[in-house]
């Protein structure tokens, strides 16, 4: 009579143990999805879409895509992909991974990060890096205020019809800043950049609305002279 009631015993618990596992694998499978989506998908030759696009009007308008804007990942966007890495010192793939995603100022599909847009107040810590990394290349060493100017400039860039409408657009449009070209912009900034980054971004604007700025020591391009000055903060002169 004993042996009976522990095998029924037994069975009891597998039969319970069966159930929780079965549970267990359910709730596995509901979570599954959120955890892939969760990963940031790179994009890479062969992709199509819109994140595509996005890419290469980037690309396109910065000059290192001679190629067409179809939102079709092929050969011509590798080759520009790469080119734009070879530039900004990242690794040489063609892939749009989660740093070229960054440095391009995207934010890739499946990604959980903030991409809120700049003139709401808030952008994704990418575009805050970026404007950091403008600061601190282009005005470290001046007063704080100064550094704050310099991003307000950028900001007021993307506001600008004259200019491209996001900060990485603005950061790396052709001949504007030479912190691209000697690489500077690829230096870490210092709390203070990125202090002065978010100051502006939170709509401190010391220049009143300079869209310009220049040091009168350094510059050798006569046109900014004609800028109309708004006033001047350190070495910089900033001019709408």
């Amino acid at each position: 009579m004993k042996e009976k009631t522990k095998t029924a015993s037994a069975r009891k618990d597998l039969k319970g143990l069966a159930i929780a596992l079965g549970i267990g694998i359910v709730l596995f499978a509901i979570a599954l999805p959120s955890l892939v989506q969760a990963a940031p998908k790179s994009i890479r030759r062969g992709d199509r879409g819109e994140t595509v696009r996005v890419i290469q009007q980037k690309l396109k308008r910065w000059g290192y895509l001679n190629g067409a804007v179809d939102g079709i990942f092929g050969s011509d966007t590798e080759n520009a992909v790469k080119y734009f890495q070879r530039k900004n010192g990242l690794q040489v793939d063609g892939i749009v991974g989660t740093k070229t995603a960054a440095y391009i100022g995207i934010q890739l599909p499946n990604s959980t990060s903030s991409n809120s847009s700049s003139s709401s107040g808030s952008v994704s810590n990418a575009d805050l890096n970026l404007l950091a990394r403008i600061v601190y290349g282009e005005a470290r060493g001046e007063p704080y205020t100064g550094q704050v100017a310099v991003a307000a400039v950028v900001l007021n860039r993307v506001r600008s019809s004259q200019f491209p409408n996001s900060i990485s657009g603005v950061a790396y449009q052709p001949g504007a800043f030479s912190i691209v070209a000697d690489g500077q912009i690829n230096l870490t900034p210092n709390s203070t950049a990125i202090r002065a980054a978010r100051d502006a971004l939170n709509g401190w604007d010391p220049t009143g609305g300079a869209i310009y700025y220049y040091n009168p020591a350094k510059t050798t391009n006569k046109w900014i002279y004609s800028r109309p000055v708004i006033t001047r903060i350190g070495n910089h002169v900033f001019a709408r």
